[in-house]
This record gives structure tokens, sequence and C-alpha cells, in this order.
């Protein structure tokens, strides 16, 4: 393919930024401008020669702007297949000249919808002549140049610079495939927004989505795969992506992964006591709320000291010096915070390898929104979980009612079990865990592996006894038989709380009786896989 001398340059713009700089360029190279509305303006403000569109076609613009550039005067320029014999005889049949460059860039849809506009200003921001006009010269690339983001604009311009005022083929298909991928990404905003927001439909008949790279990774879950960042076109909370990176290497795919699930167990104790969250491979392994950040992190770390190594720590409150120096004391590969005082800066600016993030606030925990999870031939999609219980939600179920303070201890585990892969069990005891079992293919495992992990803390620490003696304890889901309840009972624990619901609840029920137990029942599961 050969190189093409761009002669002539239709430009139609919202953004404006960088506009005048690369009418200048592109004038100073003798090349024709025509624009649009507000984009013409903008270019003879900039003491540029500018020919309105509606000169090309012979039409003014009309219908508050909704046709001005949907005319065969601009898209023959565009579709014309120049070394076409039939396509050159219409061209000068219908005196239509060609366009060699488009500069286009939308109407701001998003931008309008996330600021709550009402539906009519929502609609009218729908583009539709824009899309048009990208669309045909992205696809007669092998022609015409076609640009759709400004940060574009340089490389165009050096572009032109290296090819004697042409653009080569190869250029003119990179720019044609991001142009594709901007219409269908406003395409696809657009039909989000009419099926969430306009009609209510959470699962419509076509599910279009849109998001933009944010990098490739180092690699992914092992190192023979690879890996890329991306992030929804309308960031809906924000999370990791938009934390800054105070300092570390680059945060890899299992780091991104594990980090998102300490960030999101911390959001659930926003605006409460300091709470810290150590995760291991997207579990955690220990979580703790005290008055203080160091007494929590101290604590949440006696759950389980050997899972903590090399794990990820967040926590629901700004970082303070101790506390950072604390951390320091072990091998951890990322630390997630709201905010990091001076002095925990400087604590882990001691550890170059350690990435520290801090986001901006912490993520609603009952957002609403969906999930996905790719399968062979097919792709699943849920509703959040972001299902919450409060004390009021409990129903006693056993003789024995909870204290206050096992009620308490019972909500924590609750809210620790939710964030740990199924089967769940958590054992907790004065607001931090004491003993956790995850991903089990059945439930008793989890409670034993729960307990064995809080006796080998106590070995560690020579405590005196498990820290699951007396502790409240979390099944994700109903326990299906007593077995599971029994080895609670087993590990000291003197509360239960699962959601119920198993044929076999009263049976459950009745051992619980038959050892002291009390136990409420939520009416509401937990699954994570």
């Amino acid at each position: 393919m050969t190189d093409v001398t761009i002669k002539r340059a239709l430009l139609s713009v919202s953004d404006k930024s960088g506009l005048a700089e690369l009418g200048k360029s592109l004038a100073a190279r003798g090349v024709e401008l025509v624009s649009t509305g507000g984009t013409a303006k903008a270019l003879r403000d900039a003491g540029l020669e500018v020919k309105d569109v509606s000169e090309l076609t012979g039409f003014p613009e009309m219908m508050d702007g909704r046709v001005k550039t949907l005319h065969p005067k601009v898209h023959g320029g565009l579709l014309a297949v120049r070394d076409d014999a039939d396509h050159a005889a219409a061209m000068e049949a219908h005196d239509i000249g060609a366009i060699d460059l488009v500069v286009v860039n939308l109407y701001p849809f998003e931008a309008t919808v996330a600021k709550g506009a009402e539906r009519d200003e929502v609609i009218e921001n729908i583009d539709i002549g824009g899309p048009s006009m990208v669309r045909s010269a992205a696809k007669n690339h092998r022609y015409v140049t076609i640009l759709t983001d400004p940060a574009d604009y340089d490389t165009l311009i050096e572009e032109l610079e290296t090819q004697d005022g042409a653009t080569g083929y190869d250029f003119r298909k990179r720019m044609a495939a991001k142009a594709f991928a901007a219409t269908a990404s406003y395409d696809a905003a657009i039909s989000q927004w009419f099926a969430y927001a306009d009609q209510g439909e959470m699962f419509p008949a076509k599910r279009a989505m849109a998001s933009s790279l944010a990098g490739e990774l180092r690699y992914g879950e092992n190192p023979h795969q690879k890996a890329a960042l991306y992030v929804p076109q309308r960031v809906v909370a924000k999370g990791l992506p938009q934390a800054e990176q105070v300092q570390g290497k680059e945060l890899s795919y299992n780091n991104y992964n594990d980090a998102n699930a300490a960030l999101e167990l911390a959001a659930e104790f926003a605006g409460g006591d300091p709470a810290v969250v150590i995760v291991k491979h997207a579990n955690p392994c220990g979580v703790a709320q005290r008055d203080n950040l160091l007494d929590a992190w101290n604590a949440a770390l006696e759950c389980d000291s050997v899972s903590a190594f090399g794990g990820i720590v967040a926590t629901n409150v700004p970082l303070d010096g101790p506390t950072a120096e604390a951390i320091c004391q072990i091998f951890t590969e990322v630390v997630v915070a709201p905010g990091a005082d001076e002095a925990a800066r400087a604590a882990f600016a001691k550890k170059k390898n350690l990435r520290l993030l801090i986001t901006d606030g912490l993520p609603d925990p009952r957002r609403p929104g969906v999930t996905q999870v790719v399968i062979a031939g097919g792709l699943l999609v849920q509703t959040r979980d972001n299902g919450a219980i409060s004390e009021e939600d409990l129903r006693i179920v056993t003789k024995r009612q909870p204290s206050e303070q096992e009620l308490k201890d019972c909500l924590f585990a609750w809210t620790v079990a939710r964030h740990v892969k199924s089967n769940a069990i958590v054992y907790a005891k004065d607001g931090a865990t004491a003993g956790i079992g995850a991903g089990q293919m059945n439930r008793r495992d989890s409670s034993r592996i729960a307990a064995m992990k809080a006796r080998e803390a106590a070995e560690t620490y020579d405590w005196a006894e498990s820290r699951t003696k007396g502790s409240a304890v979390a099944s994700d889901a109903f326990f299906p038989f007593a077995d599971g309840l029994l080895a609670g009972a087993e590990a000291g624990a003197t509360a239960i709380i699962q959601p119920g619901g198993s044929i076999r609840d009263e049976d459950v029920i009745a051992a619980a009786d038959e050892h002291g137990l009390a136990m409420v029942f939520t009416g509401m599961r937990h699954f994570r896989h």
C-alpha cells in the first residue's frame, strides 16, 4: 500500500484540546481545513482559514445541528475507492472531492450521564454524524486517515513530518483499529444506559461492555500467561486502578486480585474502629478491629502469622508510623490504605519492593452492579453479592440466647466469612478472627482446619488456650449435618451464626441445644467461589 498525501481534512470534535495546534500544523502544510459548528469557530479563533461543511455539501446545518455531515459529498469523499474507475467517475460526475483526513471525537455521552442529566439531554448527546464519519473513514483506511483521540495528534504531526506530508498504510491501519474500538465502546455505553438506567433491564438480550486498557501486566497467574488491566469506561466505584502507587515494583495480576480482595473486606469496616485485613491468595488469613491501628495489626497477624508471610494488607483508615513499622517486620507484598502519614511512608520506603497503594476512599460494599465469569462457550453474569444483615435481622433458634458480646462476634465473623472462599468457616472473638477455614469441599473440614490454625497460633504465641475458646463461629452456608457445628463446639465456640435453610435444621438446632450453644440464623447465604 502506498502513502497518502493529506490535502483535505475534515475536523469535527467535542473535545477541543490540542485542536488549534493540530489545525496550525495542517494549515502550514497547505491542507484545506473543513469543519463544523463549534470546531470551525475554534479554528477561526486560532487565526486559521476554514471551509464550513455546508459549503462542501451545498446544504446548511439544520435541525439544531443534528444534520450537517450526513451527506454524499462527505461520505462519498470518505468511502470512495480512489483507484476504482467507477468510483472515480461517480466522484467526478457528482463533484465529490476526496477527504484524506478525518479528525472526530464524539459527543460526551458518558460525561452527560455521569453528571446526572435528564433523559432528553442524555438523548441529545448520542452522536450520529460523528460515528458515521469515523466508520466511513476507518473502513476506507486504505486511502483515509482517521483520528479519534487528541492523544494521537502529535503522533500524526510526526508522521506527516517523516512522510513528507503523507501518512503510511501501517499508521492508517493502527488509527482505523483504534477508531472502530472507539465507536464500539461508545455504542456499548449507550446500549448499557438504555438497558440498565433507562429500561431497568439487568440482563439485556445483547450485552455490550466498554473498557479501556490501563496497561499490560508482567504476566498472569503464572509466568506463561499474559495479562492486562482494563478499566470500565464509566467507573462506578474507585479502587486499585485509580489508587496512587507510592512505591514498589509493578503490580502483577495476582497482586491486583489479592489486593482487591483485601480492599473489599476492609471496606466493610468503613466508618468504624480501625481495622486491618491480611489476605493470602484472595482469602483472608487474619482480620481484626481495635481502638488503634497497631493493635488491630497485631491481632490480625496473630490469627495466622504463617500465612501472612508474603501477604497483602489493607486498612480502613490511613496508616500511621508505628503500624507501618510493625508491618515491615514481615515480608509483605502490597499494602493498601485510604491514606498514610509521613512516618508511615518513611517506614515503608525502607522496603523498596513493597508496593504501597493509597486509595481515594473505600469502595461501597453495598454498591449495585454485576460480576462475570468466563466459561467455555459463554459468560456467567450475576448481580454483586451486596446483601447485608444487621442484628435486627437475626433469628435466634436455640434455647440459649447469645450474649451481647457473642452477637458482636457473630456479626464480625459473618462479615469476614462472606469474603472467604466456600466452604467458609470463621471463628472470631473480641473483634478479631481466631481461625479461618477456606475453600474446602465440605464444611466439617473447613471447621477443623480453622480450629487447627487457631491451635497453632496458641502454640506460636504461647497462649494458655486457643482463641476459639469462647468464640463465635460463622458458616457462609447452612450446616447440612450437625458434624460441622460439633467441630466448632469441640474447638470451644459458644455461638454460631449461619444462614439456616437445611432440611436438617432441626437436627442441627438440637445438637446446638445439647451442647449449650447459642445459634442465630441469617436467612442469607454468601457462597464465594
